[in-house]
């Protein structure tokens, strides 16, 4: 797909930072690490990769609002436009030498997520979309799964961990789904998880109290391959609140109805 010289302008940085972060990667026990709070660590390699893709997204688009983990939020001079960036989702897999892990960049105009990009360097596949051009995956178009059972299909979710608020709640959600499907997976990376979503690899996703820079990129991903993309909760939004539920079409309304049930 030729992309708009935005995406292909994410793209590169996206495999900038993916490089840097894979050197660490390598070398990950000999990693500066410091605690940022309960089970949630940055690592130099972390800055690191964000200053790399701030740098030239900003060199680039220097009007454009930047939001990223980790960094203060800037308004840009076009307040239409804003970057919104995980420079490496999946730490704790990262640290711990799991190669699940991701870069992710996505574009919001008018508050709206107009462009995606997800980069997983250890498989070197480039997940990526843009508002009507459809979801691909290095040279491969994206469609969501086409299963339509329940019983068929396998979902992923975030389980809540070190004293972080709503395990009760996630763990009745899984007691109610699990007799349903064909299994669920908590691999700990929520850009991933979607972007799988997008590629068929899993039917559906849900997960409670992410960030902006969690999700954004894989909302519009899905999308674009034909996915369905909600707040959890009817009152919500998927930016600001980050409860999110996804999934293809098919399931949508089975799948949602079980997480939804109160």
């Amino acid at each position: 797909m030729q992309g708009s010289a935005n995406l292909n302008l994410m793209m590169k940085a996206a495999r900038a930072a993916g490089r840097s972060l894979a050197k660490d990667f390598r070398e990950v026990e000999n990693l500066q690490v410091s605690l940022k709070g309960a089970g949630d660590f940055v690592s130099k390699a972390d800055i690191t990769a964000e200053q790399i893709i701030r740098d030239q997204l900003t060199e680039a688009r220097p009007n454009y609002g930047w939001m990223g983990e980790e960094s203060e939020e800037t308004h840009g001079e076009d307040p239409t436009r804003r970057w919104i960036v995980d420079p490496l989702d999946g730490t704790t897999n990262f640290l711990h030498g799991m190669p699940h892990w991701a870069v992710s960049i996505a574009l919001e105009h008018k508050g709206e997520i107009v462009a995606g990009v997800v980069y997983d360097p250890s498989k070197d596949e480039m997940f990526f979309a843009e508002k009507g051009q459809g979801a691909w995956m290095n040279e491969a178009r994206l469609r969501v799964s086409g299963r339509a059972k329940m019983i068929e299909s396998v979902f992923s979710t975030g389980i809540p961990f070190a004293g972080r608020p709503g395990l009760p709640e996630n763990l009745q959600e899984l007691a109610r789904l699990m007799p349903a499907c064909s299994g669920v997976r908590r691999w700990g990376a929520a850009s991933l998880d979607l972007t799988y979503v997008a590629a068929g690899r899993y039917e559906g996703f849900w997960e409670r109290g992410l960030k902006a820079w969690d999700i954004a990129a894989g909302i519009i991903i899905v999308r674009e391959a034909g996915g369905l993309v909600e707040p959890i909760g009817s009152n919500e939004t998927l930016i600001e609140d980050g409860n999110i539920i996804a999934s293809n079409e098919v399931i949508f309304d089975k799948f949602s109805g079980i997480i939804r049930k109160t």
